[in-house]
């Protein structure tokens, strides 16, 4: 009975926004009827599988500390901030009742570094009030969004590493600190002979001495663009990344005295553009859809990861529920047996790749760091097309019941209300 309401609550969902008038596959309500509630993340849906690798160690937080860097005797006084290795403060997410972690534990994983990974982006979301939520990343003070972009990077990676090393967080808001110091030896009374010259030598700085580019955040080939580490490593990420790098080094030189006015930076919406500073007192009405929040910095960069890893990437359709849908047959597209021929194959292949030993796939996604992205949103900020989505995705792994308890909290009459944008 509670795969066949999950059913119906996909289905009214679906309903609400698409002309759709096919009924239910009770073929695939009957087979997900007869499964056990208590089946892992290692079960393969219909149309997708799952990949399951073990995670890497722990990984310790830190705090800023201030001690002065060697600088030429040409260069002005300047103090570099360090991060020091300091005990994770304890962060429950227990109201939620996540299933990724506890369902691979139940697997044979160990989870217990990807548990410390989102504890410390726990931390660091937990120290977000309304109105930090709404402040400029430029001006943020409150969030370490360095910080808090390695967690997300390190909890993925622990779930897909067969490495026994962890990636090193500390070693790389280093490397990040590095970059702000580096400019200090370039430092010189040109740069300062204006506002307007003295963020052009950030930007040359940053974009043509150490060569950080821009690269697409929609190739799923590259999905290194979208973790920071990866960004800092090969010096090619999104928009995104670019952004947060470039307001780091900006707080670095707030701190150390070298910034002592109001600045923006113009996080471009197209696909070329890079993201530049700007004096706040020049600023113009047409900016202001181009300046970055904190809140949606840190929601962009998990939706692009939720879009990335969404195992359904053979499905046309924009939303990335809808694809989910149309896999679970809740909704009939117009080639709907053509369609299914096709997903049954693929689900086929796909489990001939796990009993080969062969763990990813670039065409299906990756239903671990979907599941990630997905909760690790819903923390940052309970959103019912968010919660929509892990629930389909639970539903694939034939995790019912967690799938229903979060399907009953989107009440009916909330839905068509609160929902409606995702389409």
């Amino acid at each position: 009975m509670d795969a066949r309401e999950i059913f119906c609550r996909f289905y009214n969902i679906c309903t609400l926004y698409v002309s759709l008038t096919h009924s239910l596959c009770f073929v695939a309500i009957n087979k997900a009827a007869t499964m056990s509630p208590s089946s892992s993340l290692t079960a393969a849906s219909s149309s997708s599988s799952l990949w399951i690798l073990k995670p890497s160690p722990a990984f310790k937080s830190s705090r800023f500390q201030s001690i002065p860097p060697s600088l030429p005797p040409s260069s002005p006084p300047c103090f570099r901030l360090l991060r020091r290795a300091a005990s994770l403060p304890h962060a429950s997410a227990t109201d939620f009742d996540f299933a990724l972690h506890d369902a691979l534990e139940s697997s044979g994983i160990d989870t217990s570094h990807a548990r410390e990974a989102r504890k410390g982006f726990i931390s660091q979301i937990n120290e977000l009030s309304n109105v930090e939520r709404e402040t400029s990343i430029s001006i943020n003070r409150r969030v370490d969004l360095g910080r808090t972009a390695l967690y997300i990077a390190a909890e993925d990676d622990s779930l897909i590493s067969h490495s026994s090393v962890p990636l090193p967080v500390d070693a790389f808001l280093e490397r990040l600190d590095d970059l702000s110091l580096g400019y200090c030896s370039h430092y010189n009374s040109l740069s300062r002979s204006s506002r307007e010259n003295f963020l052009e030598s950030i930007e040359k700085y940053l974009y043509v001495k150490k060569g950080f580019r821009r690269s697409s955040a929609k190739n799923l080939a590259e999905p290194r663009a979208l973790y920071l580490h990866s960004v800092l490593t090969h010096r090619s990420g999104s928009a995104l990344m670019l952004s947060l790098i470039h307001s780091e080094i900006l707080k670095m030189f707030r701190l150390w005295g070298l910034l002592d006015f109001d600045v923006e930076i113009f996080f471009p919406h197209d696909h070329y553009g890079l993201p530049r500073a700007y004096d706040k007192q020049k600023s113009k009405e047409s900016d202001q859809p181009h300046i970055m929040t904190v809140q949606m910095l840190l929601e962009k960069v998990l939706r692009n990861l939720k879009a990335a890893f969404w195992p359904f990437q053979h499905d046309h359709v924009d939303s990335l529920f809808l694809r989910a849908a149309h896999a679970a047959n809740c909704v009939d597209g117009p080639n709907g047996s053509q369609e299914s021929a096709y997903q049954l194959a693929s689900a086929k292949a796909a489990q001939h790749r796990l009993e080969r030993g062969v763990w990813t796939s670039v065409r299906f996604g990756d239903m671990r760091r979907a599941l990630s992205a997905c909760e690790r949103l819903i923390l940052l900020k309970p959103d019912p097309k968010e919660i929509r989505d892990y629930s389909i995705l639970l539903y694939h792994c034939g995790l019912y019941q967690q799938s229903l308890k979060y399907l009953r909290v989107l009440p009916p009459h909330k839905v068509g209300q609160q929902i409606q944008l995702a389409f």
